[in-house]
């Protein structure tokens, strides 16, 4: 079975940046990330499919959040710059195999990791 877990949270100034990190047990298909703030619904952040490698980001993340993976140590890297106090949220990755049209879905998604905490101070 898969399993995920993530690193690299904490808290950092408006401007700052940070660098998420899943790893990977068992076999990976398609990464994704999501986030969930207090009272809000956990929401797509970015994906890159398998097994092509195309990148997805929500139009919020977008120009500041880069995805990329590391398929010889089965992780998922999510850098995040210019980091906004809205970034703030628990950070999960993802791991499918959706179709390319569903990849944004958190039903497209069969594992999940416990989840980092980032908080993006003013």
């Amino acid at each position: 079975q898969v399993q995920l877990v993530e690193s690299g949270g904490g808290l950092v100034q408006a401007g700052g940046s940070l660098r998420l990190s899943c790893a990977a047990s068992g076999s990976t298909f398609s990464s994704g990330w999501f986030r969930q703030a207090p009272g809000k619904a956990r929401e797509f952040v970015a994906a890159i499919s398998w097994p092509n490698g195309n990148t997805y980001y929500a139009d919020s993340v977008k120009g500041r959040f880069t995805l990329s993976r590391d398929y010889a140590k089965n992780a998922a890297y999510l850098q995040m710059n210019n980091l906004k106090p809205e970034d703030t949220a628990v950070y999960y990755c993802a791991d499918g195999n959706p179709v390319l049209s569903a990849i944004v879905r958190r039903a497209s998604y069969n594992h999940w990791g416990q989840g980092t905490q980032v908080t993006v101070s003013s």
